[in-house]
């Protein structure tokens, strides 16, 4: 038997004010470990036990400061995921970029040992057909990227990973460093996406779906997700031979599945039709495109919510999916199946779901205003595809 630790490891978590940075600390405190919670604020009460730190990452004594006698950073913190996010371009950079050579270089200075890193598929993927993929494919080169989030996950990912190996500051030894590429994450009370589609489907706006029937993409549930972390960060030890170090790895739930089948669910579930008129996946990006172009300018005035972008009209509408072969073998990651009955409990349990309203005039006019603005949208890409053909 090995001798138990005499004092307790101390782990810390950028965006543990977040819905899954929260998650993980929470299933590391019951680990016997002890964490602390790095953020700008938390999104709800931090239970006893477990230490919050006020802090940015992109302030560097902020976070060389939370970084003291801590063994371990799980670096989840990023901006720009979805929805207008996406288009604030500095805020995206200074974040993801400049955020993560400061985790990088506070755990340098403090002595930190390892570093996992919350990365994306979206490191790899950008609008192209990959069926059962594996971390031997390359990056996708920057320019690329249909959105600046991607562009920036992925230099910080090339980031973390160089930095794998290096010595630390004092001579306190080698920095252990891996990735983790996640799918969309799902579970009750996550707060970046379902919201979102919720708040569609409760205003009538989700009308339609796009793209082919049989393309399939992939989800994490947000405890499979903590899994993986909790498998990684163990397997950057010396008992587990480093095996982890230098290394990335796609998690998901391993059941790639099409994206608007995933969601009828939540649909059906907090009580509305599922849509079933199909539009081809070029019409709606050509109208996210337009979305983003008005957005540019008029958001300084009016930033407004775009309906989609670009980036999640190729998320949702284009087959990808990976093998979780690399993680269950070196990280022992074996998924959980769950279902989406969680996730529309805790909807219908804050009082979604159809209630009985009037058709006022206001909702004539929006009405017509988006039946306008399809038809619009529908007549110019007709029109480009035709000059294009021509």
């Amino acid at each position: 038997m090995e001798p138990e630790h005499t004092t307790k490891e101390t782990v810390l978590i950028t965006g543990g004010g977040g819905y899954f940075g929260f998650r993980l600390g929470c299933a590391i405190y019951q680990k016997g470990v002890d964490v602390i919670l790095f953020d700008v604020k938390p999104l709800q009460t931090v239970p006893e036990g477990i230490k919050f730190m006020q802090g940015d990452v992109c302030c560097l004594s902020e976070v060389e400061e939370a970084l003291r006698d801590v063994i371990c950073v799980f670096h989840i913190a990023s901006y720009g995921m979805s929805g207008r996010e996406q288009l604030n371009r500095k805020l995206i950079e200074d974040v993801n970029v400049k955020g993560t050579e400061n985790v990088i270089q506070a755990c340098k200075s403090t002595g930190v040992s390892s570093l996992v890193y919350t990365s994306t598929y979206n490191v790899i993927f950008g609008g192209q057909i990959i069926e059962n993929g594996d971390e031997s494919l390359p990056y996708l080169p920057l320019h690329l990227h249909p959105d600046h989030y991607s562009r920036t996950k992925s230099l910080a990912e090339m980031k973390v990973l160089e930095a794998n190996g290096t010595e630390l500051g004092n001579g306190k030894g080698i920095l252990r460093t891996c990735a983790l590429r996640p799918a969309g994450i799902y579970g009750p009370g996550e707060q970046r996406h379902l919201p979102r589609i919720v708040s569609y489907i409760e205003r009538g706006l989700f009308k339609f779906v796009y793209g082919d029937p049989l393309s399939l993409v992939e989800f994490v549930h947000v405890d499979n997700l903590v899994q993986a972390h909790i498998l990684a960060s163990e397997a950057l030890k010396a008992n587990r031979n480093h095996i982890a170090a230098g290394q990335a790895y796609f998690i998901s739930d391993g059941r790639p599945v099409n994206n608007f089948e995933f969601f009828r669910p939540l649909v059906e579930g907090l009580g509305y039709k599922f849509p079933t008129c199909r539009l081809p996946l070029s019409l709606v990006y050509f109208f996210a495109f337009l979305t983003e172009v008005v957005h540019f300018l008029v958001g300084h005035v009016y930033n407004f919510q775009p309906l989609l972008t670009r980036t999640e009209v190729y998320k949702t509408g284009v087959t990808h999916y990976f093998s979780m072969e690399k993680a269950r073998k070196e990280l022992g990651y074996e998924p959980q199946q769950y279902s989406l009955n969680e996730v529309v409990e805790w909807f219908r349990s804050r009082g979604c779901g159809p209630k009985p309203r009037k058709y006022t005039i206001m909702h004539r006019v929006r009405d017509g205003g988006l039946l306008l603005l399809l038809i619009a949208v529908m007549l110019s890409w007709f029109l480009s595809a035709v000059t294009f053909s021509l």
